[in-house]
């Protein structure tokens, strides 16, 4: 038993290095300075395709809520003559899809359940950043009164792992069902 908690543990935290840390490496040869590549900026930056897809999705939601936003410079989604956010690299939850990857590929069994369930579990993780967007990008237009004990990038924590943790539950009883 404790044998194979080891491995899994080692396999788990080995694929969460890779995947975090690919992703800062990645992030640090696509901005310009002193390790830039462009060949790394325009063949693998799938970061600034996540940051995109964010801020268009929270676009398309803003404005069905009846408001006009757009995004400026891939960093930004902002509300006509209205407020703003910026989307950093802090902000797109890195850390915590690499956390439920790592977490899927680590466990055994058929490859296609776990690119299923990885892929499950990124669009829950979007989702849920996607509605913090909104959120904070409506809070702010609206000067709507936050208790500054609240932090959304918390908030934001709390709300995906709590949903990572009931995927967590819900994968190892689909692995049971396989057993």
């Amino acid at each position: 038993m404790l044998k194979s908690f080891s491995k899994y543990f080692f396999k788990f935290i080995l694929i969460f290095c890779f995947l975090y840390f690919g992703t800062q490496l990645i992030i640090g040869l696509t901005v310009p300075g002193n390790h830039y590549s462009s060949f790394v900026h325009h063949y693998l930056d799938y970061i600034s395709l996540l940051r995109k897809s964010l801020l268009k999705g929270s676009e398309l939601i803003i404005d069905a809520l009846g408001y006009r936003s757009f995004v400026v410079d891939n960093y930004f989604l902002k509300i006509e003559n209205g407020s703003y956010v910026r989307m950093v690299y802090s902000c797109l939850g890195i850390g915590i899809f690499s956390f439920w990857a790592a977490f899927v590929i680590a466990n055994e069994g058929k490859i296609v359940k776990k690119i299923e369930w990885v892929f499950i579990g990124v669009i829950i993780i979007w989702l849920i950043n996607i509605a913090r967007i909104c959120l904070l990008l409506l809070a702010h237009n609206n000067k709507w009164t936050v208790p500054s004990f609240i932090n959304h990038h918390t908030i934001f924590n709390i709300a995906a792992y709590g949903a990572v943790f009931l995927l967590m539950y819900a994968f190892d009883r689909s692995q049971k069902k396989l057993s």
